[in-house]
């Protein structure tokens, strides 16, 4: 595998790019090749079927642009498909889920809440990482229904979002959470607007910089480190209208190339 190959990232839609954003910090010289499928967003409520076959697609669409690793920047994706996915290529697989263990580590009140997908809360993987890290610990697990169509159209500071966004934190709010578990790649845009509606001690959690050292780790098991110190190429396509990726990597615009492709 050629060093300088770029790392490919999926997710179902434009909410990894909060992934690939922590992940280009900590690895700016790095060639990234980012896929959204913003066409079948959200994953949280396929069957384990589709999802698979999803995956698989969007693995195979990475493959032929020469990925040397595989991030699958959704949630859905990596507690549905990713043991799939590891069995059927060669190439390394970094997966993405709800950081439960430093909540489950640094909470005081013994009570943390996650918000999450659908597909995400009821997938095996999330309730073995449950199970593992919370046996003395409540959990107030809430589905984060509509959020993920209102980010992929960009609608970030509507009233709308916002009430919606007070109905998922009510009942952790009630249940004295001390941290709160994003659950799924889209979420992290939503920080601000959560930060609003809870009170300044509670945490809020996200994967993405433990995925990013994650990515850096297993290159360098592997000896896939980028040797070049030039200008990356920084790539993204999407299989419906660019809108939103372009308001979302609006700060990066000068350095990327965003594409409209059919897949």
């Amino acid at each position: 595998m050629n060093n300088n190959a770029p790392i490919g990232i999926f997710d179902s839609g434009v909410g990894g790019t909060s992934i690939w954003k922590e992940i280009h910090q900590l690895l700016p010289f790095e060639n990234t090749t980012y896929l959204a499928d913003s066409k079948h967003a959200p994953y949280g409520y396929k069957s384990k079927e589709e999802i698979l076959a999803l995956s698989f697609k969007n693995t195979e669409f990475l493959l032929e642009r020469n990925c040397k690793l595989i991030v699958v920047a959704c949630n859905t994706a990596t507690t549905n498909a990713i043991s799939q996915l590891r069995a059927n290529y060669s190439v390394p697989f970094i997966g993405i889920e709800p950081a439960i263990k430093p909540a489950a580590l640094h909470t005081h009140t013994k009570n943390i809440g996650i918000l999450a997908t659908q597909g995400t809360l009821s997938s095996d993987l999330f309730h073995q990482t449950a199970q593992a890290f919370t046996n003395s610990i409540k959990i107030t697990e809430v589905v984060g229904e509509g959020l993920v169509p209102m980010i992929e159209s960009g609608d970030l500071d509507s009233p709308k979002l916002l009430e919606l966004l007070r109905s998922y934190v009510a009942p952790m709010l009630a249940a004295k959470v001390d941290h709160i578990v994003l659950g799924c790649s889209h979420y992290p845009y939503l920080i601000p607007q959560l930060r609003s509606l809870i009170p300044k001690d509670i945490k809020i959690i996200d994967s993405g910089a433990a995925v990013a050292r994650q990515t850096q780790s297993v290159l360098e098991k592997f000896d896939l480190l980028n040797t070049e110190t030039s200008a990356p190429q920084l790539r993204f396509y999407s299989n419906t209208k660019i809108d939103t990726l372009k308001q979302l990597l609006e700060d990066y615009s000068e350095k990327i190339e965003i594409f409209q492709q059919k897949f």
